[in-house]
């Protein structure tokens, strides 16, 4: 429930309310896929409004983007642990319920045990008219959570750009009015997270311990060599072309060497190198298998293990043998 309130005259003139910070004791725990969600939503959105020929008409803010945040509520302890995408109708302020009931009931027959804690959206700072989308989603939840994120980049900032917001009822002028009020949260990750965000964050491999790393240099060294390639043989095209039009005199050392190293290419497609190719590339493929397969067994074993340890301790409070 919103908590009641006095307040100064002066914060009349500040609605919604961002700046004062909550009384209600709850803690909340966010998780990095709801960050990841959100920003994702917001990019594709900014890159589907974008248009080159529009780029002089284009405005100067991206569009904002709005969804709903899910998750579960234990005692004083709020975790957030995923959203989905809602559809915003600029004219009235104010969100496609129909949809909103939809993508909740598909939800719910995922994750039964999670709820809509409240919504998110981009922007710098909590705005006035965001107070009626948050009043308008107290009838699925009393006091919605309102997590906002600020896709600008600022580079002197070392915290992340996420504000989460409570709704507290406050007297205003001896009138009681609802604002929005800042609440502490922490970054809490599961093991599957942590690798997902591992990977999102480490685009460009930094250590070369792994076998990932030391793959991915190896491609990466070999798409410099064939670029390098690919530049010396236009160069050359463009050099004969040149010559054969009479641009420049013929140089009988260069066509020599040119026409020694056009001899070696039928050798690439002799019988003997198609068999050494194709067995090299089976070999190859055998060992992704291989190493998928033993990928595979090793989430199995660990899957096993938990349904034996959760099955011996039900089992032991209800007098049942496990059958694994």
């Amino acid at each position: 429930m919103a908590t009641l309130k006095e307040a100064t005259s002066s914060q009349s003139q500040q609605q919604p309310q961002s700046m004062a910070s909550s009384s209600s004791g709850l803690t909340f725990k966010l998780h990095p896929l709801v960050i990841v969600n959100i920003s994702d939503h917001h990019t594709r959105v900014k890159s589907q409004a974008h248009h080159p020929n529009d780029a002089v008409s284009a405005p100067p803010n991206p569009p904002r983007v709005f969804g709903c945040v899910i998750g579960v509520q234990r005692g004083r302890t709020v975790e957030i642990f995923n959203s989905f995408e809602l559809l915003y109708d600029p004219s009235t302020n104010s969100l496609d319920r129909a949809f909103l009931e939809k993508k909740q009931e598909l939800y719910k027959k995922v994750f039964p045990n999670f709820y809509v804690l409240g919504w998110y959206s981009t922007g710098a700072d909590a705005e006035e008219s965001d107070m009626h989308i948050h009043k308008a989603l107290m009838d699925i939840n009393e006091n919605p959570v309102y997590v906002l994120m600020n896709p600008l980049i600022n580079h002197a900032q070392k915290d992340l750009p996420v504000t989460i917001y409570e709704s507290e009822l406050h007297v205003i002028d001896g009138i009681p009015q609802l604002i929005f009020v800042r609440s502490s949260y922490t970054i809490e990750t599961v093991e599957a997270e942590r690798i997902s965000v591992d990977h999102v964050a480490h685009l460009k491999p930094s250590d070369g311990g792994s076998a990932a790393t030391q793959l991915a240099a190896h491609l990466t060294g070999i798409h410099s060599a064939i670029k390098m390639l690919n530049s010396r043989i236009r160069v050359l095209h463009h050099y004969l072309n040149a010559m054969q039009k009479g641009e420049i005199p013929y140089e009988n050392s260069l066509l020599r060497q040119v026409s020694s190293l056009l001899r070696r290419l039928p050798a690439i497609e002799s019988e003997k190198f198609q068999d050494d190719f194709l067995m090299e590339y089976n070999d190859t493929l055998l060992i992704s298998y291989l190493a998928m397969f033993t990928d595979c067994s090793s989430t199995m074993n660990d899957l096993v293990d938990k349904i034996n340890i959760a099955y011996d301790k039900h089992s032991r409070r209800g007098g049942r043998t496990t059958f694994i």
